[in-house]
């Protein structure tokens, strides 16, 4: 019997022995086969995300050719019925001159709408004062949402201030009450642009993507259609319109979402299908006193050089052809350079130079702000007006400059430049 007992352990010993070593084997089998499904699943992810990425890049470069091409046919068009009259002696340029001019905004609100977007916008972010912003845009936007439209302005008493670009809220805040507008077509209704200050703790942070602290509301809610969930996901992607061909570019939401990132804030959309949607900004408040705005370069009659010498560098032949002619007319005397370390070289020789003017992007190894820095190294205090199409340099253009220093984003007006360079000379 004692045998048998023995026999019988060593037997259910063996048993599972061998119910172990199949377990560990089974065990070895799954985590490998676990394995296998979670690195398929990676690339499965990785081929999805890179094919929303082309087909969100295809929309973009899509939709930018189709609205640039549109932009260059009209100024084309004005060039050559302007050529083909002064060619045959007829008047009535006049009106041709004002369409290409008229494409020519229109492509630069383009290209800033992209540039807010891509969070690369030349910013000028200074102390705001919001509910004094809405107050001077009010008749703007009663024009501009029509007759259909009742708008109300609801101004929180004793608003902080935020620091922000005022134009590209100004643009923003447009944007969104044109884009109430059309929620609310053709029957028109209730247009309500609201601010208010926000204390956001960690968990209302949370949700907003912020950090916790003080903020600045600015909302603005319609009584139209409303929009769905689906639609609030994409509504930020550029190129998603849920308007009719032609009648939008998909740009708009996308341009206030890229400022607001940019200037340290976020964007939510509120909405119920069929009640109407609210849009806020919340902006960082600011503390310190609100800036007086200063007329624009436009407002001033262009006061005319006396020699002063000016030094203009720019890779772009035309731009620089056209700024030269300009400030030789206006009675300054005008050296130029295409690149930087050429730029740099005449700054650091004898010649006198009272105010340098110079691209933010350039070739040669040296940007514009790179050339200024070392211009004034021996030359101090020299006075520099940047140019720039983006923030080449991110201490350009976000309220880094040094003073004496200023910076216009092109496309700009000529002349307006004229009157900026007498006004930095002046300054």
């Amino acid at each position: 019997m004692l045998l048998l007992g023995l026999a019988g352990q060593a037997a259910t010993a063996i048993d599972n022995s061998r119910l172990y070593h199949a377990l560990q084997r089974a065990n070895d089998t799954l985590e490998q086969r676990v394995a296998e499904e979670m690195a398929e699943r990676g690339r499965v992810e990785e081929a999805l995300r890179q094919a929303q990425k082309m087909e969100a890049i295809g929309q973009l470069t899509g939709g930018i050719a189709h609205d640039f091409n549109n932009l260059l046919a009209a100024v084309g068009g004005s060039f050559s019925l302007i050529e083909r009259r002064i060619a045959d002696g007829k008047p009535g340029v006049d009106r041709y001159i004002s369409a290409g001019q008229d494409a020519v905004r229109r492509a630069a609100s383009l290209t800033q709408r992209l540039l807010a977007f891509s969070r690369r916008a030349t910013l000028d972010p200074k102390p705001t004062d919001v509910n004094k912003l809405i107050v001077g845009m009010e008749e703007l936007v009663r024009r501009s949402v029509g007759p259909d439209v009742e708008v109300e302005v609801v101004g929180q008493a004793g608003l902080w201030l935020t620091k922000v670009d005022a134009s590209q809220l100004e643009s923003a805040l447009l944007n969104l009450c044109i884009n109430g507008r059309d929620a609310m077509a053709p029957g028109g209704g209730r247009l309500t642009v609201e601010t208010a200050n926000k204390w956001l703790d960690d968990r209302a942070a949370r949700e907003r993507d912020l950090m916790p602290g003080q903020y600045v509301s600015l909302c603005v809610t319609d009584s139209g259609v409303g929009m769905d969930e689906e639609t609030i996901a994409r509504a930020f992607d550029p190129f998603f319109t849920t308007k009719p061909i032609g009648q939008g570019t998909g740009l708009g939401l996308s341009m206030v979402y890229g400022f607001t990132r940019q200037s340290g804030g976020q964007v939510r959309i509120y909405s119920e299908v069929g009640k109407g949607t609210t849009v806020c900004l919340y902006l960082p408040r600011h503390a310190g006193q609100a800036e007086e705005a200063e007329p624009s370069a436009s407002e001033h009659r262009i006061e005319p050089g006396s020699g002063e010498t000016v030094l203009v560098i720019d890779d772009e032949a035309t731009l620089r052809m056209l700024m030269v002619d300009v400030l030789e007319e206006a009675g300054y005397r005008v050296l130029h350079a295409g690149t930087g370390p050429e730029g740099l070289k005449l700054l650091q020789s004898d010649v006198k130079v009272d105010l340098l003017v110079t691209d933010v992007g350039l070739p040669g190894g040296m940007n514009g702000r790179q050339v200024a820095d070392a211009a004034r190294v021996t030359r101090q205090g020299l006075k520099v007006l940047f140019i720039t199409g983006y923030a080449e340099n991110a201490a350009v253009g976000n309220g880094h400059l040094e003073p004496g220093m200023i910076v216009v984003t092109k496309p700009f007006v000529i002349t307006d430049f004229a009157a900026k360079v007498r006004e930095l000379i002046d300054s």
